[in-house]
């Protein structure tokens, strides 16, 4: 592996040794490469990682934060399918 003399602190998740953003495909094949490694038979993306913040009961407040939004209704809109899967259905006929 060659490694740069200077590193581009961009801010992304996953970056080459330069700080430059990661390939997608290669981020998915060393997520891939990983869940072997560890044993886990479930498919998982990087965009699946960011929805088990709610699935782990996370708040909303702190979701917006970590993901960098600036408006909390942008995280709403983004996970409002998935607080909806946690409540209950009423599957009651009136």
């Amino acid at each position: 592996m060659m490694f740069c003399n200077e590193y581009f602190d961009q801010d992304f998740v996953t970056a080459k040794p330069s700080g430059y953003p990661q390939n997608s495909l290669n981020v998915n094949k060393y997520l891939k490469r990983l869940l072997k490694l560890a044993r886990i038979e479930r498919h998982l993306t990087p965009h699946s990682l960011w929805h088990t913040h709610i699935e782990a009961g996370v708040g909303i407040k702190e979701i917006q934060q970590r993901l960098g939004h600036t408006n909390v209704d942008t995280t709403m809109n983004i996970y409002a399918h998935m607080t909806m899967k946690k409540k209950p259905h009423n599957s009651s006929v009136n």
